[in-house]
This record gives structure tokens, C-alpha cells and sequence, in this order.
């Protein structure tokens, strides 16, 4: 089967289910902290390839939820540097297979490996109330 390296946010109900299936697909899953790695602006974008700059970003991190950021008047460079400065913006998880890098649950190379299954209702936040409360930080 296939080595997936998986960027995560440690804690993250969504990502610990997220994990779980690709493992029980028979995919070796290799997790790290998406919060501590050490991020380029050039290593960083290769993960969003062709998407639109609005799709980079978590649209549930509080920055975005509180309205301080709006991901669609933001440009390629200056959504880069935000995500440097904070990792909590970055959709994630973020994922690397087979010479593929994706942002997100539902790009490839995510529907090969999980036999083409519907991925929408795996890529949303779990956290409950997660609409009024932040998950809690990483430890």
C-alpha cells in the first residue's frame, strides 16, 4: 500500500478520523504536526497546486471564523505569510503520497487512495460547537 505523510493539528478530532480510514484502507500513515513544522513559503504552496487562494485557508480557524481575515480578498504571496506567521490558517490536513501533495480531505491523491468514496462528509470539523467555540490549543 502506500506511504502517507500526514500534516495534522495534534488533538484534532476531524484529522484522528481522517487517519484512521486511510490506515484502514492499508496505508502506512506517517503523522506530523502541522503546527511545528518548519514551513517554507515555497515548500508550503506546493500543497496547494492549482486551487484557488480562498480554498488554502481553514475556514474554521478563529481568525477566519471572527471575520479578522477573509481568505477571498487575500493574495497568493500575502496568504503564504499569513500561514507562516500562523499555522492554524492552513486548511489541512496536508497530505503527501505517491509524489502528490494535497491540502484538504477531498483532492487527490485522497479519493485513489480511499477507493473513490465520498470524502465530503470527512473533510468538516467534529469539534462540537465548533460554530461558537475554538478547539482547545495543542498541547
Amino acid at each position: 500500500m502506500t506511504l502517507v505523510v500526514f500534516y495534522e493539528k495534534p488533538g484534532c478530532g476531524t484529522n484522528a478520523r481522517q487517519k484512521l480510514m486511510l490506515e484502514r484502507a492499508g496505508h502506512t500513515v506517517i503523522a506530523k504536526n502541522l503546527l511545528s513544522e518548519p514551513w517554507t513559503g515555497e515548500r508550503l504552496r506546493i500543497f496547494f497546486a492549482d486551487t484557488p487562494v480562498s480554498a488554502w485557508f481553514n475556514p474554521a480557524a478563529p481568525r477566519i471564523k471572527s471575520g479578522e481575515i477573509k481568505p477571498e480578498a487575500i493574495g497568493a504571496v500575502a496568504a503564504i505569510d499569513l500561514m507562516l506567521e500562523d499555522p492554524l490558517l492552513i486548511r489541512r490536513p496536508l497530505i503527501e503520497a505517491d509524489g502528490q501533495c494535497c491540502a484538504g480531505f477531498e483532492r487527490e491523491p485522497l479519493p485513489s487512495l480511499l477507493g473513490h468514496r465520498d470524502l465530503d462528509d470527512v473533510q468538516g470539523c467534529t469539534h462540537q460547537d465548533a460554530s461558537t467555540t475554538p478547539c482547545p490549543e495543542p498541547r
